[in-house]
């Protein structure tokens, strides 16, 4: 009798679900996350940095800019360190950071208004 039960009970066990690559590690899945992250967010705005520090190193006098705070201006001084001198209108000039400019217009030479 307790044979016919083991018996019964071994044939009721349902068989074992083949297991696919992605459940059986769990590393697959987090890599595969890590790879697109890479793509999609941190390779793009390493490349948008590295183009905004090669227009920063280029900056001369005369360039059209517009600084992170959305100030527009003319360079009027490019000076040795970290800073320039921005002409913002007539008789106005202020000094900034050159890490703060936004985005440069090299192409326009006008007066700021």
């Amino acid at each position: 009798m307790i044979s016919s039960l083991f018996l019964t009970l071994a044939d009721a066990a349902a068989p074992a679900a083949p297991s696919s690559p992605l459940t059986s590690n769990p590393i697959i899945p987090f890599a595969c996350i890590g790879i697109i992250f890479y793509f999609l967010i941190i390779r793009p705005q390493s490349k948008r940095t590295k183009e905004l520090q090669s227009l920063v190193s280029t900056l001369k006098t005369g360039d059209k800019v517009v600084t992170n705070s959305g100030i527009h201006g003319i360079i009027a001084n490019v000076k040795e360190g970290t800073t320039l001198s921005l002409k913002i209108a007539d008789n106005v000039k202020i000094e900034i950071d050159k890490s703060s400019i936004a985005s440069v217009d090299k192409g326009s030479v006008s007066s700021a208004s």
